[in-house]
């Protein structure tokens, strides 16, 4: 049995989904599919809203974020969100080389960049249980501890979203068709 999910907007979404809709449009001048999906359980999309806030309010620049989000993303073998992140990251400047050197899996050339994605597929792949030398060589790339607590909150922020596509499927939004991926 298939289970198809409501991509709900901001007129249809439930009341209690709908202030963290609001957030989210307001962050990317579109509410995204992934959360139109997620708004059928305001506990989901309110938790998805708070991370996302303290994510992008911590001490990463957004071109950092989506490397790690994109790296998330293609670890998860989530298609949406590597189209979605695939297209934000180039939107804040990271070379296309480099994003489809992370949809690849592989590494950007840029070696802080490639540390924040070598430790995020390594938490992910790892279940969590990194090695003490993934601690030392994302610090000796110039990174903290607090750095290195930071990737486990965008680590968290991004599971939720991909495991939502996985679990709804939303579709890719037309201004990311051209970011589509599908895993291979």
């Amino acid at each position: 049995m298939t289970m198809n999910f409501t991509v709900y907007n901001l007129e249809t979404a439930p009341e209690e989904s709908k202030p963290a809709l609001n957030g989210l449009k307001e962050a990317f001048g579109i509410v995204p599919n992934v959360a139109g999906a997620m708004a059928e359980s305001p506990v989901l999309l309110n938790s998805l809203a708070a991370l996302f806030k303290n994510v992008h309010g911590g001490s990463f620049t957004e071109h950092q974020i989506q490397v790690l989000l994109l790296t998330n993303a293609v670890t998860n073998a989530a298609e949406w969100a590597v189209g979605f992140h695939s297209f934000l990251a180039l939107q804040q400047g990271i070379p296309a080389t480099d994003v489809e050197k992370i949809r690849n899996g592989g590494l950007p050339a840029d070696a802080s960049d490639a540390a924040l994605s070598r430790l995020a597929r390594t938490l992910i792949s790892s279940k969590g249980r990194i090695a003490e030398s993934d601690v030392e060589q994302f610090l000796q790339a110039g990174f903290d501890k607090r750095h290195l607590l930071e990737v486990v909150a965008v680590v968290a922020a991004s599971t939720i979203t991909n495991y939502t596509v996985s679990v709804t499927r939303p579709p890719l939004e037309s201004p990311f068709d051209q970011h589509a991926w599908v895993k291979g």
